[in-house]
């Protein structure tokens, strides 16, 4: 089976069966055709499985935390990428995982699943601005930023970030700003980073490369159709544009732009015609 072909049965396939470090890999495996998944699967397995062999079988959950942090990120050595953040290869899980330089998803991914295989309950969080991921613990939760060596962030840390993102005043933290990423939402944040990269290097055929997979992930989300038909306008495919303004559209009828993307169909619409 192809990287290609795989990558769609995992989209259609339910979400408790999605192996994540897999699925992030076959993002990379279409920047690299030949990239071996296995071979990066058993890296990812052995060095869990060396921290593993570390921990004391009645560890709680705070100090295995503290043990998982200090094995990635002290002993070997992975770190966010602040010097070239927007860096395509930050978003490679194969990349991250030979340079030891990412973005907080990438390095999130690579913490939940070392975190999994040791027996650790982490999840991902899409806080706003910034991957994070979460733990739970007897008094509650943890909160953890992988970009940040795995610090743990308080409730004033999340308000306090979330006012220098939006301003004005520390707002309170929505219950939903901590609710669990599913492992589609976290496939797809990476390959809407990605798309977004591409778009600010104009680099347009692998901006739809990522579109393409973003809307094989969520098939019902309507704004990706309306973001791919943009591409494809750009690009001169003008038909492709026009499918997909009209799927976004159906999809989205209430939409507040819908003058704005209606208007935009019937100049395609102009133009397919006078291609025929």
């Amino acid at each position: 089976m192809s990287h290609a072909e795989r990558w769609k049965e995992i989209a259609a396939g339910p979400e408790e069966d999605i192996d994540l470090v897999e699925a992030a890999l076959l993002i990379a495996a279409h920047e690299y055709p030949g990239l071996d998944v296995l071979a990066y699967l058993g890296r990812m397995d052995r060095i869990a499985t060396t921290l593993r062999a570390r921990l004391r079988r009645d560890i709680g959950p705070t100090e295995a935390v503290i043990a998982l942090n200090r094995y990635l990120f002290e002993e070997l050595g992975f770190s966010g990428n602040v010097s070239d953040y927007y860096d395509p290869r930050n978003s490679f899980l194969n990349d991250v995982l030979d340079r030891k330089l990412g973005i907080p998803i990438t390095l999130a991914v690579i913490y939940i699943e070392v975190g999994r295989r040791v027996g650790l309950a982490l999840q991902g969080v899409s806080f706003p601005g910034h991957f994070l991921v979460k733990c739970p613990a007897r008094d509650g939760v943890i909160v953890l930023d992988p970009y940040a060596g795995g610090a743990s962030l308080s409730l004033e840390d999340l308000q306090q970030r979330l006012q220098v993102l939006r301003g004005g005043p520390p707002p309170d933290i929505a219950r939903r700003m901590l609710a669990a990423a599913g492992k589609k939402d976290i496939l797809a944040r990476m390959l809407r980073n990605l798309k977004n990269i591409y778009l600010q290097r104009h680099d347009l055929p692998r901006a739809l490369a990522a579109a393409d997979r973003v809307v094989t992930l969520e098939p019902r989300a309507a704004e990706e159709y309306r973001d791919r038909a943009a591409i494809y306008q750009d690009m001169e495919c003008f038909r492709a544009a026009l499918s997909d303004f009209r799927n976004y559209l159906m999809l989205k009828p209430g939409a507040d732009d819908v003058a704005v993307v209606q208007r935009r169909v019937v100049e395609l619409q102009q133009i397919a015609a006078r291609l025929n």
